[in-house]
C-alpha cells in the first residue's frame, strides 16, 4: 500500500470521530435529548465503520504500481519463483480472515448477550421482589441470556484452533 493510502486510512477515521464528537456537543447544547443524540452517533459510527472497512479492503486489493511489462519467458520464470511466496501470502491472508472472524464472533455474541441480560435481569429482579420463590426460575432466564456470549467465545476458540 502506498503511504498516501495508509495516511488516509489513519487520518480519515480520526477526523470523522473528532467531527462526530463536535456534532454531539453541539446537539446536546442545542437541547436535543440524549437518546436522540446517542442514536445519531450510533448510526453515524456504523456508517463510518462500514465505509472505512470498504475503503481499506479496496486499497489492499489494488494492484501494485511496480508491475512492468515482461516477456513470456520472464513471466513463467517469475511465476515459478514466486509460487511459494504466493502460497505463504495466501496462508497469511487466511490466518488474518480467521482472526477477523473470531473477533467478530466474540464481539457480536457479547453484544447479543448484553442485550439479553439487559432485558432479562430487570424482569428477574421485579419477579423476585414480588415473589421470592421465583428467584431460581428468574436466574435461569438471566443465565440463558449470558450463555449467548459464552457460545460466541466457544465458536471463537474453535475458529482460532483452525487458524
Amino acid at each position: 500500500m502506498s503511504p498516501i493510502i495508509t495516511a488516509m486510512l489513519i487520518l480519515v477515521p480520526a477526523a470523522a470521530l473528532m467531527l462526530l464528537a463536535f456534532t454531539t456537543f453541539r446537539q446536546r447544547m442545542a437541547g436535543k435529548s440524549a437518546k436522540k443524540v446517542m442514536r445519531f452517533n450510533l448510526v453515524t459510527f456504523l456508517v463510518l465503520a462500514v465505509l472505512i472497512s470498504v475503503f481499506a479492503f479496496v486499497a489492499a486489493a489494488a494492484p501494485g504500481d511496480d508491475a512492468a511489462p515482461q516477456s513470456d519467458a520472464a513471466v513463467v520464470d517469475a511465476q515459478q519463483q514466486t509460487a511459494p511466496e504466493a502460497e505463504e501470502k495466501e496462508e497469511k491472508s487466511a490466518n488474518g480472515l480467521g482472526l477477523l472472524a473470531a473477533g467478530l464472533v466474540t464481539g457480536l455474541a457479547g453484544i447479543g448477550g448484553g442485550i439479553a441480560v439487559a432485558a432479562g435481569a430487570p424482569a428477574a429482579i421485579a419477579a423476585t421482589s414480588e415473589d421470592p420463590k421465583s428467584f431460581g426460575k428468574s436466574l435461569i432466564f438471566v443465565a440463558l441470556g449470558e450463555s449467548i456470549a459464552l457460545y460466541g467465545v466457544v465458536i471463537s476458540i474453535l475458529i482460532l484452533n483452525k487458524v
